[in-house]
């Protein structure tokens, strides 16, 4: 669970901030990966599916802006993209912190006027706009959907990443990928039957899933319910069924996006693998070390106390899922050379972050590199 508004620094650097601008809270799940977000079919996101494609609030998406979403939206992604900017956590900022986030808690399209006009203020934005929109012509023209838009259509191109040693192999490419990926990958469409879940193009079935993940941090609470737990799917549709089901998640260069799970419980691709296969042994064997969670001194006392309700943690092995098929340690390893598979190696992200922008804001940089991820 990652560090949000009030840290500084960004990627493993990242820190919880200090004073009064200091986090109040973790992110209270998992951050997703970034990389094809904008195929066309993908109509379901987030770890609850609380945005999807519908017509429930009659705007095309059904989301937590209801009818207030804002009109305009050319797809999902774009829809996707708003969302960072009003959570408290994430972007908005704590209560009382500044305009925004008092907006989102009088209504959540109260706070679109506000960061509308922020970035039309900037004239190197502005201009942009102007430039390549037809129908805007000065600033007071821009709408919150035009820079949705634009955060969405740069999304889809920036990380959009289907060129893998996988897509290779299915063009014909005998040498693309190695024997033990050969291997993994008949395990994985087969004995492992991981492609029940974990299927089609981008190797989800985009439903939902109850793992029995072990339980920590703050949780995504409810309305009335302020418990530190996570009840999964169940927050959107109030059906006991969806209780703590999350969204399968697409696995195209999951060996880039540790940790794993939508709490980020396991660091490895070969512990939540193993999970997979003994859900229950691997509750046990689960220790707060796994979590790995950055150092928050004042946040410590919370980050477990789940675990010390016995009701809930009662509740929570109720659905936890039976074992899967009994793979060897060789078979596991073929699984996992099979997730290395499915990476891209294009490696242009330093050259994606600009030395400065429009706002005049600071631009953090961390040099990345594949070498780390890529299989032996």
């Amino acid at each position: 669970m990652g560090i949000g508004e009030g840290g500084e620094g960004v990627g493993t650097f990242r820190t919880p901030g200090t004073g009064a601008d200091k986090i109040k809270k973790r992110v209270p799940r998992n951050s997703q990966a970034l990389f094809n977000l904008g195929a066309r079919d993908i109509h379901t996101m987030f770890h609850d599916g609380r945005l999807a494609i519908g017509d429930e609030y009659g705007n095309g998406f059904n989301s937590p802006a209801e009818e207030w979403l804002p009109t305009g939206l050319d797809n999902l992604l774009a829809a996707q993209a708003i969302f960072p900017l009003v959570a408290q956590f994430e972007m908005a900022g704590n209560l009382n912190e500044n305009e925004v986030i008092g907006a989102v808690h009088d209504r959540i399209d109260a706070a679109w006027p506000i960061l509308t006009a922020r970035v039309a203020a900037i004239p190197a934005y502005a201009d942009h706009f102007i430039k390549h929109h037809p129908d805007i012509h000065s600033p007071g023209d821009i709408h919150i959907s035009d820079i949705a838009n634009a955060l969405g259509a740069f999304i889809n191109a920036t990380w959009q990443r289907i060129d893998t040693p996988f897509d290779r192999h299915l063009r014909g490419d005998s040498e693309a990928m190695n024997p033990v990926q050969l291997r993994g990958m008949r395990l994985f469409y087969g004995k492992a039957n991981c492609a029940s879940c974990h299927s089609g193009m981008w190797l989800s079935d985009q439903s939902f899933h109850a793992l029995g993940l072990p339980a920590f941090g703050p949780g995504r609470t409810r309305l009335h319910n302020l418990m530190a737990r996570d009840l999964g799917r169940l927050n959107e549709t109030d059906d006991v069924k969806d209780a703590y089901a999350f969204r399968t998640p697409m696995l195209r260069n999951v060996a880039l996006t540790a940790p794993y799970g939508h709490n980020g419980a396991w660091q490895t691709l070969e512990d939540i693998i193993r999970h997979h296969l003994d859900p229950a042994g691997m509750r046990e064997h689960w220790t707060t070390a796994d979590a790995n969670l950055p150092v928050v001194p004042w946040l410590a006392p919370v980050d477990f106390i789940i675990q010390q309700d016995r009701l809930e943690m009662a509740r929570q092995a109720a659905h936890v899922p039976s074992a899967g098929p009994a793979l060897t340690d060789r078979e596991i390893e073929s699984l996992v050379a099979f997730m290395h598979a499915l990476t891209d190696e294009r490696d242009d992200a330093p050259t994606l972050v600009p030395d400065a922008v429009p706002s005049g804001l600071p631009v953090d940089r961390v040099e990345h590199t594949l070498a780390e991820h890529r299989s032996p």
